[in-house]
């Protein structure tokens, strides 16, 4: 493929990437500078980017070093030293899952970097990242912040080196670590030490953890902290603290000798996750103090509207001559909306956007469209309208009191909550401003549907199936087993059905045929052989042959992740099954495909674990024949462990040799099924 020269759009410029840059702005020094292990794309959709300009819009200078060469620190003083701070992030994702399959091999490629190239990253980014710029400019403040950082700040279970792992503040030595969205910390760090503040004094900064030697005292808490929405500190029950609203945490030592104690860890910090109610947590690690904040509060529709309304170009750096993945991925897309009240065991996003949904005004969200289509390489199609959902847009808890007292970690599971408000109509009412905008042919939904609220909206459903759907629906009903589902924080199966029929009878009522393809997760924490037999048993009677698996990665810091270290629910510290053994994960993967000639023994040998040989053999109800294809005998010769566990979503049957694309993704017998 021919090299791609990229312009940025007429009018904005991208944050300076080079001296030269700094310097036709008329610049001797950034104020800041943001390092990134992803490649610049100048789109709110990616953090540095994101960052960055709500930084620039309150007037101070900021560059990005982008995917540097961490072995070189010379490539860490390239940009010269920052005046205030080094801000640091392994990028959009994990550094470890953005490297690693499930099965821990090397990925080939990643998705933001020129050209998809894997290797532009160290493993453990934000630690590696920080002691260059150490090096680099001693005495210069670094903070740390990023999804890597956000899920590490206390002690964790590491999936990669199946260890507990210490906070990443004692491994990157940052001075502190954001965690969360962060624009808000990162306004007030840079404005506090632009005023002449030290970084150690700035202790009393929501959505911010930091050290403290074991001689030194826990800060109280500063009155402007306490002033900025946490409730009074003493209307729930609090642990001993020096203010009262300070809650320590089992050590480190503890929660990795301790599976128990890990649990209890766990359970804490998701309980003490509300902004309106959180207390400061503190954790031993040996004779030193991790002390995290509570969260910053929600950014009310202004504060989105001013960050979202910056003059991005929505395109990568210039400089770059392959494509990014990632960036052709978002381009078109419009985030509507932050946060996700659905509290899934196995998803970050709670943990890190937080609870409480923050969303931009209507008419923020067209201005942005309507300079889209005023772009003159805009085809006329909105990839997306969304964020973490699709259709959470303006949903919040209807009574203030009970959400400054609220302790939930999901507001629809296991039940949707009676002080929530599931109205659609601020959905409704933007999706049809959308589409009417000039120059917009098409928008399309592809953030996912939450379907337990999306099944209360008749109309919502209709607007979709009419207008925002191309013939497929990506749903993620993750299982159908019931236990595993509770595990998932999932709503039941029922669920599920109720969607299909509604969205089946809002297609046909519009005159048009269309397929729900769903996802479902093999391995997670709970489900057993018999669970995934049920799941496959669900898949061939509903005609569903599924291209598209995810295997469960325990990401630090989910719920998930702990059961799947410790075997433990941390709600209830009962015991809870899980599937660690490779042969057992694989097995549960097959099972999920158990139409693909290749994985005849695997599903062989877990029917026979499970004592449902009744389902092998050739009737219609079995789940494989009596004896191996060809294919299957061919695969065992030549298969290595390195065949298995392809990351998520990734496509293992493809079209290869011989083989036919289908004329009609969807159809029965093929990926999905018409519902109903």
């Amino acid at each position: 493929m021919s090299p791609v020269v990229r312009q940025p759009a007429p009018g904005p410029r991208p944050l300076p990437m080079t001296r030269a840059e700094m310097t036709a702005r008329g610049w001797d020094a950034a104020d800041v500078i943001l390092v990134s292990g992803d490649a610049y794309i100048d789109h709110p959709s990616f953090a540095a980017a994101l960052i960055g300009r709500r930084l620039e819009r309150a007037g101070w200078r900021v560059a990005i070093l982008a995917q540097p060469p961490w072995k070189d620190v010379e490539a860490f003083r390239a940009l010269g030293r920052p005046r205030l701070f080094f801000g640091v992030s392994a990028g959009n994702m994990d550094s470890m899952l953005n490297h690693y399959t499930a099965n821990r091999l090397p990925r080939s490629d990643d998705a933001y970097t020129p050209g998809g190239r894997a290797g532009m990253r160290p493993d453990r980014a934000t630690a590696v990242y920080a002691q260059r710029c150490r090096e680099a400019f001693r005495g210069v403040p670094v903070i740390a912040g990023g999804v890597e950082a956000s899920l590490r700040r206390l002690a964790h279970y590491d999936y990669w080196s199946d260890t507990v792992k210490p906070s990443v503040i004692l491994s990157s030595k940052a001075d502190l670590i954001v965690f969360g969205m962060g624009e808000t910390a990162a306004l007030e760090i840079a404005q506090r030490l632009h005023a002449g503040e030290p970084v150690a004094d700035l202790t009393d900064i929501r959505g911010t953890a930091y050290m403290l030697g074991g001689a030194k005292p826990l800060p109280a808490f500063a009155e402007r902290m306490l002033a900025k929405g946490t409730p009074d500190p003493t209307s729930t029950p609090r642990s001993p603290g020096p203010d009262g609203a300070t809650a320590e945490l089992p050590s480190f030592e503890d929660v990795r000798e301790d599976k128990r104690a890990f649990s209890i860890a766990t359970r804490t910090i998701h309980r003490e996750s509300n902004p309106f109610n959180a207390r400061r947590l503190v954790q031993r690690h040996g004779d030193r103090l991790v002390v995290q904040n509570p969260p910053s509060m929600p950014l009310d529709e202004a504060e989105m509207d001013t960050t979202y309304d910056a003059p991005f170009t929505r395109r990568p750096h210039p400089s770059y001559r392959d494509d990014i993945p990632a960036a052709t991925m978002i381009q078109d897309s419009v985030t509507i909306m932050r946060g996700c009240f659905g509290g899934c065991s196995f998803c970050s996003i709670t943990t890190h956007q937080g609870r409480v949904i923050q969303s931009r005004s209507q008419e923020s969200v067209i201005n942005e469209i309507d300079t889209m289509a005023a772009a003159p390489d805009f085809k006329g199609q909105i990839s997306d309208i969304g964020g973490p959902t699709a259709n959470m847009y303006q949903m919040r808890c209807t009574e203030p009191e009970a959400e400054a007292k609220c302790h939930r970690l999901s507001c629809v599971f296991p039940t949707i909550c009676r002080h929530l408000g599931t109205d659609h109509t601020p959905t409704i009412e933007l999706m049809r401003k959308a589409r009417e905008r000039p120059g917009v042919n098409k928008v399309r939904i592809a953030s996912g549907v939450r379907m337990d609220l999306a099944a209360r909206s008749p109309e919502y459903l209709r607007e979709l199936a009419q207008h925002h759907v191309g013939g497929q629906l990506k749903v993620a009903p993750e299982h159908v087993s019931e236990r595993v589902l509770a595990a998932m924080k999932k709503p039941p199966q029922k669920s599920f059905e109720d969607f299909a029929e509604q969205f089946d009878k809002a297609s046909r009522e519009v005159g048009k045929e269309q397929y729900l393809i769903p996802y479902f997760i093999a391995g997670h924490p709970g489900s057993e052989i018999e669970d995934m037999i049920e799941l496959a048993l669900f898949l061939k009677g509903a005609g569903y042959k599924p291209r598209q698996v995810q295997d469960f990665i325990p990401a630090p810091m989910d719920l998930a992740a702990s059961i799947y270290h410790t075997g433990l629910d941390p709600h209830t510290l009962e015991p809870t099954p899980v599937a660690r053994k490779l042969k057992d994960r694989k097995m549960q993967r097959a099972l999920m495909q158990f139409f693909v000639p290749e994985n005849w023994f695997l599903v062989r040998d877990a029917l026979e674990q499970a004592g449902r040989t009744d389902l092998i053999g050739d009737g219609p109800e079995c789940l494989i024949k009596a004896h191996p294809p060809k294919e299957a005998k061919e695969a065992r010769a030549k298969r290595a462990p390195k065949d298995f566990g392809k990351y998520v979503h990734q496509d293992r049957l493809g079209t290869g040799k011989g083989r036919k694309s289908p004329k009609r993704v969807g159809r029965r017998g093929q990926q999905g099924r018409k519902p109903g």
